[in-house]
């Protein structure tokens, strides 16, 4: 809780230092892996902007791990809190700052063409078995950093260009896999709960590793 309160205030004093210069402002539509996006840039000095976004996506796909098919959802959902540093006098920019990570993927379990699940080496009838879902999320407040090319704020007024190509760090994923409505007996119930557990671990280790999530994004800006 501390850490999320001291990153909002960044947030806050970033604001502060670029609204004394909000005469000048550029609005960026982008897309890319984080979703579709619109940022507003407000410069702070001569070579530094102020940048904050949303970005928002949502689509399913098909994926498995050694036991299970599932339909995924991936529901990409963040705000971008940027500084842009212009270290040359053109559009390249290096690009920090925090962002408020809301992705999250849910994971719904499907039976196989005869109706049934098997878990940890148990097979169960889907008919009675329930329902195998849960989400995959990670850490909420997650540092960027990057570079870029346009600056939304340039003296030229008018239409200009955007790229950014940088890593979101959003730390290791986060798994919760439940099983609910099982209409089994209790012993069956019970072990199928205790598979689902096993099948959370595997899950896991599947998604352990995406502590790094690639940003990629063009798009376009006006200047007002």
């Amino acid at each position: 809780m501390k850490k999320t309160i001291a990153a909002f205030g960044l947030i806050a004093a970033w604001f502060a230092a670029g609204a004394a210069h909000a005469s000048d402002v550029g609005i960026t539509a982008d897309l890319g892996t984080t979703g579709m996006g619109f940022h507003v840039t407000v410069p702070v000095q001569s070579s530094l902007n102020a940048r904050f976004g949303l970005n928002y996506l949502s689509y399913s796909y098909d994926g498995s791990t050694s036991d299970l098919d599932y339909k995924f959802k991936l529901n990409l959902n963040t705000f971008d809190a940027l500084l842009d540093w212009f270290p040359m006098d053109n559009g390249f920019r290096i690009s920090s700052g925090l962002v408020y990570n809301n992705n999250k993927i849910t994971a719904n379990a499907k039976p196989n063409q005869i109706g049934t699940y098997t878990i940890n080496g148990n097979t169960y009838s889907a008919a009675n078995a329930g329902q195998v879902d849960g989400k995959i999320d990670f850490r909420k407040i997650a540092p960027y950093v990057g570079i870029g090319w346009g600056n939304a704020v340039a003296k030229d007024k008018g239409w200009g260009f955007s790229s950014d190509l940088g890593v979101l760090f959003q730390g290791g994923a986060r798994t919760s896999l439940n099983n609910s409505g099982c209409t089994a007996d209790a012993a069956t119930c019970a072990r199928l709960a205790s598979d689902v557990n096993a099948e959370n671990v595997t899950l896991q280790d599947k998604v352990h590793n995406y502590k790094a999530y690639p940003v990629l994004r063009v798009g376009v800006s006006y200047r007002f």
